[in-house]
């Protein structure tokens, strides 16, 4: 069971895009958030590191997978489900919906 305070979020998803694509794609979800809530955005690679008051994380992307890392800070530890599901659903929107059956979702978060 994941305690809903813990403070690292990962959800890792199959796409079909390809590398260039799937970064393309990453870079403007990145910069719609800046946009919205802040922060700073930067590409090492094949991994997008952002950073804003009271979260940091990545995005790495492949060939054919994408996998989203966000480390909370104290105050929006309490807000770990929503912005999970807000996480997946922004997935959803741009990759389609998540395969529950051969992924396993509880293999999705940590």
């Amino acid at each position: 069971m994941v305690c809903s305070f813990a403070p690292m979020i990962v959800v890792r998803r199959h796409h079909d895009l390809g590398l260039a694509k799937a970064k393309r794609l990453a870079s403007k979800l990145a910069r719609g958030l800046r946009n919205k809530l802040g922060g700073t955005y930067t590409w090492k690679g094949n991994e997008l590191h952002f950073q804003r008051t009271g979260a940091s994380g990545s995005v790495t992307v492949t060939e054919d997978s994408v996998q989203v890392r966000v480390e909370l800070g104290l105050l929006l530890r309490p807000l770990r489900g929503r912005i999970d599901r807000e996480i997946r659903a922004a997935l959803d929107t741009h990759l389609g919906p998540e395969d529950v059956q051969s992924t396993g979702r509880a293999a999705q978060s940590t």
